[in-house]
């Protein structure tokens, strides 16, 4: 299995009914995406303000295998997500890893 983290930095305030949006897509790639085992997201409401250096959506996905996380970057859902980000954000930090 491994794991899949992304954290958000958008370059401007988004309206919690835009967040929201972005949640519920990307917890719908569930059942569209094959070997997703496991998968959450959600607005981050750490108190370590000094920490957190902007980001404010984070993303975790568990995989079945290697051959998955490597075919969710070209899945059409996965793709879709994206550009609905188009010049949205200012960062993004991403960590693949085996999981243990």
């Amino acid at each position: 299995m491994y794991e899949h983290l992304v954290v958000f930095k958008f370059n401007t305030d988004i309206i919690p009914g835009k967040q929201q949006e972005l949640l519920d897509q990307l917890l719908g790639f569930r059942g569209r995406i094959p070997g997703i085992i496991d998968i959450s997201a959600g607005i981050n409401v750490t108190e370590e303000t000094d920490n957190i250096h902007g980001y404010t959506l984070g993303l975790r996905v568990t995989f079945d295998s290697l051959e998955s996380l490597r075919s969710y970057g070209p899945h059409p859902a996965h793709q879709q997500f994206v550009a609905s980000l188009d010049g949205m954000l200012d960062n993004v930090v991403v960590v693949d890893y085996p999981k243990i």
